[in-house]
């Protein structure tokens, strides 16, 4: 709309011309936008509605599991996987469902889950928490080769490197593979250090294999010692 109007009457007949072509597209803006704002909130009550249905699920899943309840677990836990994809009580479930089946001695079965959580959580540490389940699993199984893919495909351990090495030792050693399980579980020894129960466990599996902690024959608090003033 211009200025200048010499009278307040073509003023007001200016703007009542202006909204005769431009009040369909103001009026379909606006409900464009109240369109959308009430989808949203749709939605985020929906997603909100879904998550208080499937914590409610997961808190069944617990206490069967406390009751020492396998089958009544197993059944809540496929019951969230299938109406509750996506959250993070799916993944928490996939991950009982695992373990379930990995205590009945189903080690096949518990790949499904184990691998869905590694490739569609949502939660980047679930997923590698995952992906060290499927391999040590697959260890298990008899098939270190496969593990040690899985591991390699990881995009990055991240804070897991250290796990991952210990692992890929274990992976390494089912292969037969002595002198790469050695070197795998010292990467994983010089992250942690020799204190505390992983570098301890880490120690004996070193020392079980005919060789010293570090890699220059000397166990990694004799070396510091020798260095100190």
């Amino acid at each position: 709309m211009s200025e200048g109007y010499s009278t307040d009457e073509e003023q007001i007949e200016a703007v009542k011309h202006w909204f005769a072509e431009n009040g369909t597209w103001l009026l379909g803006g606006a409900l464009l936008g109240a369109a959308l704002l009430f989808g949203y909130r749709y939605f985020e009550s929906h997603r909100y509605t879904r998550e208080l249905a499937a914590a409610a699920q997961f808190d069944q899943m617990t206490a069967a599991l406390d009751r020492h309840d396998a089958g009544g677990a197993r059944r809540v836990a496929e019951r969230i996987t299938e109406k509750y994809s996506g959250t993070a009580y799916a993944d928490q479930a996939e991950l009982t469902l695992a373990r379930l089946f990995v205590n009945d001695g189903r080690l096949a079965d518990a790949v499904a889950p184990l691998t869905r959580v590694m490739n569609e959580s949502g939660d980047a540490e679930l997923r590698k928490i995952a992906r060290l389940r499927l391999a040590r699993l697959l260890i298990a199984d008899g098939k270190p080769g496969e593990a040690l893919k899985t591991l390699a495909a990881a995009p990055d351990p991240g804070t897991f490197a250290a796990l991952f090495d210990e692992v890929q030792g274990d992976a390494l050693y089912a292969e037969k593979d002595r002198a790469g399980a050695v070197a795998a579980y010292r990467r994983a020894l010089a992250a942690v250090g020799p204190q505390g129960g992983d570098g301890a466990l880490l120690s004996l599996k070193i020392a079980d294999l005919g060789a010293a902690p570090d890699a220059n024959g000397a166990a990694p608090a004799a070396a510091a010692q020798a260095v100190a003033p």
